[in-house]
């Protein structure tokens, strides 16, 4: 019985995995993988929208890193207008697309939604899309890590192609920035459907 034991054991410690310890033990000694390559992509005009989330004065507004974006995400904004891209807002609690900050602000024609990350919630934005024919989205906004991450997860989820320009997402920290672009890469049926890219590497 004792050899029979020993045997059970020896076998385990060789074969079965170790037992890991959480994350957070770990935490310190964990090594961020290598920066993902961007891609250029052509899109439709007549089957993609772009989406602006959430480029707000409460938010956007007092937020060095998400101001950065703004020249870049302006250019995007008036390339997509010219080409006669859909474009769709969306904005945070107790605010309206009137209170979007004005270098991105949204044309009168122009619709929006109001949610929390994903801007799919109890909105109007899945019929919005429907309604114009949409198979692709440009996912653009604050926070990366909420409404970028969400309602670009929630597209992939509902079937359409997602385009993130990493020069237009961004959040309160790097970080948070890395962990969401790492996210696109990786997750299930969302890494599927997503290509990272920069505004001025899509084409229309």
């Amino acid at each position: 019985m004792h050899k029979t034991i020993v045997a059970v054991a020896l076998f385990a410690s060789l074969f079965l995995p170790a037992h890991a310890a959480p994350i957070t033990d770990e935490w310190a000694n964990v090594k961020a993988p290598a920066a993902p390559e961007l891609k250029s992509v052509t899109v439709d005009p007549k089957t993609t929208a772009l989406l602006m989330l959430d480029f707000m004065p409460a938010n956007c507004g007092k937020n060095e890193r998400c101001l950065a974006t703004l020249p870049a995400m302006k250019k995007l904004l008036e390339r997509a207008r010219a080409a006669k891209m859909p474009v769709v807002y969306t904005v945070i609690a107790n605010t309206t697309a009137a209170d979007v900050l004005k270098d991105v602000a949204p044309l009168a024609d122009e619709p929006s939604v109001r949610s929390g990350p994903d801007k799919f919630v109890n909105t109007d934005l899945e019929k919005i899309l429907k309604d114009k024919g949409i198979t692709t989205v440009i996912t653009v906004g604050t926070a990366a890590n909420g409404a970028v991450l969400f309602t670009a997860a929630a597209a992939a989820f509902r079937g359409m192609n997602v385009v993130v320009p990493v020069d237009g997402m961004s959040a309160i920290n790097p970080y948070s920035e890395l962990s969401t672009v790492f996210t696109f890469t990786a997750a299930p049926q969302v890494s599927v459907k997503s290509t990272l890219t920069k505004s001025d590497m899509i084409k229309f």
